[in-house]
């Protein structure tokens, strides 16, 4: 029987994030994934580091993408150091293009929003967004300068972070799908492998939108996939220095010359297949956004699954089993808060403390809420 300080179930960039970071802190660590390392959510990110909320429902989680995007020059340092590989990381801010007829106001809500919440943003006249960014459309009314944001090559990254942590100490498991829990009581004793059990003084599930389906892990994780279609393109005539936003649409220039176009947002089960329509969208809006990409060529079109909660928060912290932790539910935000996710884990199970609060993320929430529903029907 295998034997380890800490299970993680979920070989994606959290898993390994969390392994590296608990290898260094002296753990001996067992990471298990149900294919190759590194190939559902992690591998299909755009690697947009922006904790800028996208809806009201994410306001609460800007402090923490604020934390996390903080830590990132020093995570990637780290990472790039000890594999020996790039990560692709870019710190040249995000601009937000604006096309309503009342861009004025709306762009005095969004800076106003922005720095209510303790997040740097210019206005910009769309002139002065053109001289920064040629490729943005004439149409464009005014723009947002968000000076702080980065990018990095999600890829990268996580084929950098799992080298990393192998380096550092910890055994990765291809191939090693996990069934379930290893209950003991009120305790968690591992994990259930197909053919073998693991024993663990902690376990950690961070296994994406595939968290659930792990027998013992539903009630605290209820999550549903969330497939988001991308494209990549690549031309000469049309160079884009930051990452660009429209209102259905962003753009994500890499080092290597390709410009990621994304992302739809839909609820499909566990399908990943592009769709004629998916695609026909994130296009349009693409050359609307910058219509010089009409004449790109699309390199590569794919789909990924990004694991929602009901409140779209994520689901971090311990369980009311002992030994039991959860790191997964990061919805559009797993690339950014890797770094945060890591540490707060490791703070936990190596000092029993985290050093931010992370109560509105714990996964006995639904459950609570769960309660307080079954008190408010009628007898």
């Amino acid at each position: 029987m295998k034997k380890f300080d800490v299970a993680i179930a979920g070989g994606g960039v959290i898993g390994g994030a969390i392994a590296l970071e608990l290898s260094l802190a002296g753990k001996r660590v067992g990471v298990f994934d149900r294919q190759q390392p590194g190939q559902e959510a992690s591998w299909a990110s755009a690697g947009i580091l922006s904790p800028a909320p996208e809806s009201p429902a994410m306001i609460a989680m800007v402090p923490l993408g604020k934390m996390s995007l903080s830590l990132y020059p020093e995570f990637v340092a780290q990472v790039e150091e000890i594999s020996g590989m790039s990560t692709g990381f870019r710190s040249k801010g995000t601009l937000e293009a604006l096309f309503s007829g009342d861009a004025k106001a709306e762009l005095s809500t969004i800076i106003a929003l922005h720095h209510g919440l303790g997040l740097k943003a210019e206005p910009l006249r769309a002139a002065d967004a053109r001289e920064l960014e040629p490729a943005l459309s004439e149409d464009m009314e005014a723009a947002v300068l968000r000076p702080d944001e980065c990018s990095v090559d999600n890829r990268a990254l996580t084929s950098a972070v799992l080298e990393a942590a192998r380096r550092s100490g910890a055994e990765i498991f291809a191939e090693n799908g996990v069934k379930a829990i290893w209950r003991e009581g009120r305790r968690c004793a591992g994990l259930i492998l197909q053919n073998e059990k693991v024993e663990a003084t902690w376990t950690i599930i961070a296994a994406g939108c595939f968290s659930a389906a792990i027998e013992g892990v539903a009630a605290y994780a209820p999550l549903r996939p969330a497939k988001g279609q991308m494209v990549a393109l690549r031309t000469d005539d049309v160079e884009i220095d930051r990452v660009l936003w429209g209102e259905h649409i962003y753009l994500v220039p890499r080092n290597d010359g390709r410009i990621l176009a994304g992302a739809t947002v839909e609820y499909a089960g566990f399908d990943k297949r592009t769709t004629a329509g998916g695609i026909e969208k994130i296009l349009s809006a693409a050359i609307e956004l910058a219509p010089g990409l009409a004449n790109a060529r699309i390199e590569e079109t794919w789909a990924g699954l990004r694991p929602d909660t009901p409140d779209h928060l994520p689901i971090l912290g311990p369980t009311d089993m002992d030994g039991l932790l959860m790191a997964t539910g990061h919805f559009r935000s797993g690339i950014l808060l890797t770094p945060i996710t890591a540490r707060l884990i490791s703070e936990w199970i190596t000092e029993q403390r985290v050093s931010v609060d992370w109560d509105r993320f714990s996964p006995l929430r639904f459950q609570a809420e769960k309660m307080e529903a079954t008190k408010k029907m009628p007898v």
